[in-house]
């Protein structure tokens, strides 16, 4: 390494961070929420109507207004609805997050929820939900504000019989299965009386409006959070299925292996393209954790419970990579954009890109491949400190070893800011991380093997570091060249 290229790298890695905390900045909560509704007086407005609801909600028309704020985003989101809206006779809610605020509002409850796997205080969110959400009547509004990270900061199990130690072992073992989180939470949904459909049937007479900050493909937004507001298109079956291809039943509790094996599991509810009685036969599996199902709930029946519900987008990770892409292109670089290895695991995403990187570089002088989504992590021991994002990046390191003295960088970060159990958001690497790595003493394969990537990154200055963000718009990847 020349002094020179130790300069160039410095500059290419602050480009790099520069464009993700910058594409972070751009995807603003308070500005996304002006630009999808609106309060004029005692009027709701939707700005972008799509069809799923109505236009206009009147806030005169209703008795009462209840907040359920759910996620890693809950606390902003709630605070810039509460801004905006100035009614506030009859209105309460709940604000369940793993960060709250210093300043409560007396109208709230506050539960600070676990993650990535739940504590009692998700719970005791769960059930103080349903409670709420059972004195909602024809009169009553709801919003629901939804984020990611609430599959885990705000659970409750359907059987009653399941308890928080059983619970937090379930989450661990989907954590560690490798599948993608579409699939996860298809397990999740079944598995908890507050997801899946579940806090929409809690009161089917209300109108509901659900505005959401994904963190889930937009092909399968009702996977955010577990869907707690979407119907649900999965069955007992495609849970069972899931189970049996990730060879999850051995790894899980018992009672939650026994719980998944009852031929009186009730269905979540939605429209499941064939009939069956969603009645559960034993009404204690249900009642002790969630309202009852009723024979007008049942299959097209129990649809009228979404029938005046609005759903409303305010951001996602399209919005992420092209607030990145126009950042990359003001800095000089030409962009291209990628996504296809969303919910890969993290090696073969890892090649994947690098190969497109590799081939695309060659035809400029400043190139910078952007890729948004998940990757997948299979953990098969216990790990070290680390998440997906540095465990991408220093797969991608130990290949660019192979390209000395070129100018490569390679950043992997997580929109909340939160990588895996560390307080990095992610990590950069380039075509020195492997040889700096062992002047410090590490080795970068058993780094990697241990799934113990943050050692090593924080060593070398190299972890990104933003502290909770207040959003969860997904993951970005960055692989950027410099030839000029």
């Amino acid at each position: 390494m020349t002094p020179v290229s130790d300069t160039a790298l410095d500059s290419l890695h602050a480009e790099a961070t520069e464009i993700f905390t910058g594409a972070l900045e751009a995807c603003n909560i308070e500005s996304a929420f002006d630009r999808r509704i609106r309060f004029e007086g005692k009027t709701v407005r939707r700005l972008i109507p799509d069809g799923s609801g109505p236009e206009t909600i009147n806030l005169s028309s209703y008795k009462r207004v209840f907040v359920i704020a759910l996620g890693k985003a809950a606390t902003p989101m709630l605070e810039v609805l509460m801004d905006r809206m100035k009614r506030r006779n009859g209105l309460r809610g709940i604000c369940c997050s793993k960060y709250l605020p210093k300043r409560r509002n007396w109208r709230f409850r506050y539960f600070e929820g676990g993650h990535p796997v739940p504590n009692e205080e998700s719970f005791d969110a769960a059930r103080a939900t349903l409670a709420m959400l059972k004195k909602a009547k024809k009169d009553t509004l709801i919003f629901f504000l939804i984020s990611g990270g609430g599959s885990a900061m705000f659970d409750l199990p359907l059987d009653p019989q399941i308890g928080l130690e059983d619970t937090i072992a379930f989450h661990q073992a989907l954590l560690a299965s490798g599948a993608p989180i579409n699939e996860v939470n298809i397990l999740r949904k079944h598995f908890s009386a507050v997801k899946g459909g579940r806090l929409a049937i809690a009161a089917p007479e209300a109108t509901k409006v659900s505005l959401l900050l994904p963190d889930v493909p937009l092909r399968t937004l009702d996977a955010l959070s577990s869907g707690p507001t979407s119907p649900d298109h999965s069955t007992n079956a495609d849970a069972r299925d899931v189970l049996k291809k990730y060879d999850l039943a051995g790894k899980l509790p018992s009672s939650v292996s026994a719980f998944f094996e009852r031929m009186d599991l009730p269905e979540s509810p939605g429209n499941k393209g064939w009939r069956q009685n969603i009645l559960p036969k034993l009404p204690r599996l249900i009642a002790s954790n969630a309202r009852t199902f009723t024979a007008a709930a049942a299959m097209s029946g129990e649809l009228e419970a979404f029938r005046d519900s609005v759903f409303e987008l305010l951001l996602s990770s399209h919005d992420l990579v092209e607030s990145a892409r126009m950042l990359a292109e003001k800095a000089g670089f030409f962009a291209a954009v990628d996504n296809s290895c969303d919910d890969w695991d993290y090696a073969d995403a890892a090649r994947y890109l690098l190969e497109r990187f590799h081939e695309m570089r060659k035809e400029q002088k400043r190139f910078c491949l952007i890729s948004v989504g998940e990757v997948t992590v299979t953990m098969n021991r216990t790990p070290g400190a680390g998440g997906r994002n540095q465990q991408f990046a220093l797969q991608c390191a130990l290949e660019l070893a192979n390209h000395p003295g070129e100018l490569l960088t390679v950043l992997s970060a997580g929109s909340d800011g939160i990588d895996g159990n560390t307080r990095s958001a992610g990590a950069v690497a380039d075509t020195t991380t492997v040889e700096r790595a062992r002047a410090f003493g590490f080795d970068p394969e058993e780094s990697l093997r241990a799934f113990n990537a943050c050692p090593l990154f924080t060593s070398l200055g190299d972890a990104i570091v933003t502290g909770p963000t207040g959003q969860n718009l997904r993951d970005l990847r960055l692989l950027m060249s410099d030839n000029s």
